[in-house]
């Protein structure tokens, strides 16, 4: 049993070589970014707004950020696990000096 949570801890769920959670947080920021910049670019543009923004763009830049991902997380598979951790603590307001 004690086997078994030690190797769930040491190797992280992947979703295309990149940790889920990783992978996951990726697609939402960007996502929620390509959202704002297409609202944004209605009010500015009206209805020339699909001649400048081309969904496209979103697509290459969240594969050119999943590869950066898979390429840093290959060095540190715990990646994901301390981006969380350090949410977690700006979350609760942990002091600095005492986060690790």
């Amino acid at each position: 049993m004690k086997q078994q949570v030690l190797k769930a801890l040491a190797n992280p769920s992947h979703l295309f070589f990149v940790p889920y959670t990783l992978a996951v947080l990726n697609f939402m920021i960007q996502f929620f970014i390509f959202i704002i910049l297409y609202v944004a670019g209605i009010f500015i543009l009206g209805d020339k707004v699909n001649d400048y923004l081309n969904p496209l763009f979103f697509i290459i830049s969240v594969c050119l950020v999943h590869m950066l991902l898979a390429h840093y997380s290959r060095r540190d598979p715990q990646l994901g696990q301390i981006l969380i951790a350090k949410i977690r603590m700006i979350k609760d307001r942990i002091p600095r000096r005492l986060a690790a």
